[in-house]
């Protein structure tokens, strides 16, 4: 039987790193052994679900690269199918009409907890003839609950071994609140069995869920699935992950500048690891190692430092060009003009960038000279009058550079002769200071090249202006 796995999000909040873990552990599973990923929305919570919440998610998947096999469907389309299912449970008595008020039922678990009980329902209304309680739910407030017999029901999940439940612990569970309107434990029992999923990938918080969907596919005669469940992700800490990473659209680490392949070879690293522990790996070098016998039990460590090196490593081995499109949603629009000297800065500065967004401000250097304090220009202890002769003799010597090979490795050369007779730290450093108005930036002959020899002579006349 071919393998079938599905991402199953609810539109209700806005796309998360665990749901794009959940989605790339699925999806990696499915390529990795020729099956096929699906996508549904679970959208039956009506007040909740929003549409710009699905539209993020999508547009967060796509760009990650997770494409999806056959065309999604959205649970709100599918209520007669719920429905058809729902009546038969009813008919079987396998589920009954409760009637039960939150008064009532808060009254009982109080009561059951002081007496040291784990609190469930405690199957008042079991007893209610069909027929008295099909009327009755046409005049009252009712709900759906599936009749949970005690015993115990155990699974082999994929990653954390034999797992057992009692039921008795559990009771008798709400599946729907009306024929019309199922429960998520329900709904995506249904959906699993008639999309043919074999596995069932999800989080560890999912794990408490299981029993009771276990439970309903028996009563329905439906196919067994396989599941996996994926560790929690926690901070730095070591402990849950903070409301800042749970409530942070996914989306921002696009607008912010990491890379989608980074980004999927971080999340890969969040409970799974390749042979050898490499860090560094492609997209096909994952799929091709992916695997659940990999994934451990215990937590997964978020570390943004971590993300931020990785993204580094991409950032320095992405093509000029792929390099040059990536920023432009980073820069002003009068940069992205002068492409040739936007792909030059690029390749000079990616070293020193984390992020795209990090462009911006290391690259403003060459477009404009910031105001500085002359201090700056100063190499430790060397008097001012040697570095203000020191920028002068230098300037003389870039002014002699045929313009025609006004490129670095001449312009090094040219620099280095000087430095080696006047001393390194004494002229370079300046130079570097005057070309760019920072005590940080690419070396000198770099900035020269992308400037050009006029504005290189003009920006050195300046800081010789200002230590004379």
């Amino acid at each position: 039987m071919p393998i079938r796995v599905r991402f199953a999000p609810s539109p209700t909040g806005p796309f998360s790193l665990g749901n794009a873990r959940t989605a790339l552990f699925n999806w990696l599973f499915a390529r990795h052994e020729g099956g096929q990923f699906l996508l549904r929305i679970e959208d039956t919570d009506k007040e909740r679900s929003k549409k710009e919440y699905e539209k993020d998610m999508l547009e967060c998947l796509k760009w990650l690269g997770l494409d999806w096999d056959e065309d999604f469907f959205r649970q709100s389309e599918r209520i007669p199918a719920y429905k058809k299912e729902l009546e038969k449970l009813i008919a079987e008595k396998k589920a009954y009409w409760c009637f039960c008020t939150p008064e009532e039922l808060e009254d009982e678990r109080q009561a059951q907890m002081s007496q040291g009980l784990s609190p469930k329902y405690g199957g008042r209304c079991r007893s209610i003839p069909l027929e008295e309680a099909e009327a009755q739910a046409k005049k009252e407030s009712a709900v759906i609950r599936f009749r949970m017999d005690d015993g115990i029901i155990s699974f082999s999940d994929i990653i954390r071994g034999k797992v057992s439940f009692d039921t008795a612990l559990i009771g008798d569970i709400v599946i729907a609140k009306d024929l019309k309107t199922p429960l998520y434990n329900f709904a995506v029992v249904v959906d699993d069995e008639e999309m043919k999923i074999t596995h069932v990938i999800r989080g560890e918080d999912h794990l408490s869920n299981t029993p009771k969907q276990i439970a309903i596919q028996e009563a329905l005669g439906f196919s067994k699935v396989q599941y996996a469940h994926l560790p929690l992700i926690l901070g730095p800490d070591h402990k849950k992950l903070s409301k800042r990473y749970l409530e942070t659209s996914f989306n921002e680490y696009r607008t912010k500048g990491y890379l989608a392949p980074a980004v999927m070879n971080f999340m890969a690293l969040l409970g799974w690891h390749p042979e050898n522990d490499r860090e560094v790996l492609s997209r096909e070098e994952i799929i091709a190692e992916f695997g659940l016998k990999r994934v451990q039990k215990a937590g997964a460590i978020f570390n943004p430092e971590k993300l931020d090196w990785l993204n580094g490593q991409y950032l320095k081995i992405l093509p000029p060009e792929e390099l040059a499109e990536a920023l432009k949603d980073f820069i002003p629009k009068e940069w992205v003009k002068k492409k040739e000297m936007l792909a030059k800065i690029a390749e000079v500065d990616r070293g020193r960038m984390k992020k795209l967004s990090d462009f911006k401000e290391l690259a403003v250097i060459f477009f404009e000279l910031p105001d500085y304090p002359k201090n700056i220009l100063i190499w430790k202890e060397t008097p001012e009058a040697a570095i203000l002769d020191n920028l002068r003799f230098t300037l003389d010597v870039i002014s002699k550079i045929p313009a025609g090979d006004f490129k670095k490795e001449t312009i090094e050369k040219y620099v280095m002769t000087v430095a080696d007779k006047r001393g390194r730290g004494e002229v370079l450093w300046p130079l570097r200071a005057a070309l760019s108005g920072r005590e940080a930036s690419p070396g000198p002959a770099d900035i020269l090249e992308i400037i050009g020899q006029e504005e290189g002579a003009r920006r050195i006349n300046f800081a010789i202006g200002k230590l004379e």
